[in-house]
């Protein structure tokens, strides 16, 4: 059986926090997914989940951090990635604490901010500061936002990076190949790793199966190499889009294609390395 490290376990607990960015999406709008909810979803192919943080209101982000942390002591969870606003000054005090909260890395949602943001001296300073401190810094940008990305890149050259959700392509309007020409020029860095997750969500309900989503699965797969690709389930918001079940099958289906060596590297060893698990 094919084992999986998932790099991008959400919560929404919402007797804790706030989530503006679900109230306008169906299915997540107002509902609460917690560990109980997960439980009832979980797979034997799911051998650990690292949490990622759930884009909670500015204000709970912090206090997001505190609480998984009581989770990851308790080794319900490999570790987290937390958020955290490297466009502030005094972002070390915020990274001493995060060093006994079981902090694996963090990130930053981009793609919902003015494209300026990450562009200042201060973010980019902050990144570098990850950088020493041996912290991955996940990418979440849009596919017409690549060369924000490059440009984060070419700043912060000894800083491991990794792109989510393949790079954010726009399957539902056929994307395919401004999607693959912006992703290929990013391949090009070699500090920066590419997760396979979010995808269905990106699709047509049509296209949430083989046909529809191994092509960009494969791109991903021939620009970065085995030895640059993570796997995330996106739970929950792959529960709009066919499902954790179903990504997780399309998923094997095309790790099959692969050889057992490349197959273990994208689905346990690449997380390992890159989170220091």
């Amino acid at each position: 059986m094919i084992q999986f490290i998932d790099t991008h376990q959400h919560l929404i607990l919402r007797d804790h926090f706030g989530y503006d960015w679900t109230e306008a999406i169906d299915g997540l709008a107002g509902r609460a997914f917690s560990f109980r909810e997960r439980g009832m979803e979980a797979t034997a192919e799911i051998s650990g989940a690292l949490f990622m943080e759930s884009g909670v209101n500015d204000k709970d982000y912090k206090a997001e951090a505190r609480l998984v942390a009581g989770w990851v002591k308790k080794g319900h969870l490999l570790g987290q990635v937390a958020s955290c606003r490297p466009e502030e000054e005094g972002l070390a005090e915020y990274l001493d604490e995060c060093a006994g909260l079981g902090v694996k890395g963090f990130r930053r949602i981009l793609h919902v901010k003015h494209d300026g943001l990450s562009q200042t001296t201060t973010f980019q300073q902050n990144l570098r500061e990850l950088g020493q401190r041996g912290l991955p810094f996940d990418l979440c940008l849009r596919d017409d936002q690549h060369e924000i990305s490059a440009a984060i890149l070419r700043a912060c050259p000894s800083q491991q990076f990794i792109l989510d959700h393949c790079g954010n392509p726009n399957i539902a309007g056929d994307g395919f190949e401004v999607w693959s020409k912006g992703v290929e020029r990013l391949a090009k860095f070699p500090h920066l790793a590419i997760k396979l997750s979010g995808i269905p969500v990106k699709a047509r309900s049509d296209q949430q199966n083989d046909a529809g989503l191994h092509p960009y699965m494969e791109r991903v797969a021939e620009l970065f190499g085995p030895d640059r690709v993570v796997w995330g389930g996106d739970w929950p918001v792959c529960t709009i889009a066919g499902g954790l079940r179903n990504w997780i099958d399309i998923s094997k289906r095309f790790l099959t294609k692969l050889s057992v060596d490349e197959a273990k590297k994208i689905t346990q060893t690449n997380a390992v390395r890159h989170y220091q698990i």
